[in-house]
């Protein structure tokens, strides 16, 4: 990148920046500016994009491990009206479910 498209860029980050504080639409902010708002957008996708690459490089690869219980695959979940959860049931205690329903 040219000295010219760096100050391009950093130009067009100010821009997108104070747009963001102003609260107005783009096309509004572009109105009051003198700006071409094809340009905004253009910019506005560009540093955008440039940004979530930056974040994606900087966050690596997280190595994912699946939990260790042999029972994980077979456990039963209830979710019930208000946000009641009942979860850690398994073949072994199906009548515990039982009991606990049977008191709703």
């Amino acid at each position: 990148m040219d000295k010219r498209q760096q100050h391009d860029q950093s130009d067009w980050q100010q821009r997108i920046t104070d747009w963001k504080a102003t609260k107005q639409s783009g096309v509004a902010y572009c109105r009051e500016h003198g700006l071409s708002y094809q340009r905004f957008c253009y910019w506005r996708r560009k540093l955008l994009s440039s940004q979530r690459v930056q974040n994606n490089a900087s966050a690596g690869f997280v190595r994912v491990v699946p939990p260790q219980s042999p029972t994980a695959a077979s456990e039963l979940r209830v979710s019930l009206p208000g946000g009641i959860v009942i979860s850690g049931l398994h073949a072994d205690n199906v009548s515990l479910l039982i009991a606990i329903l049977r008191q709703l």
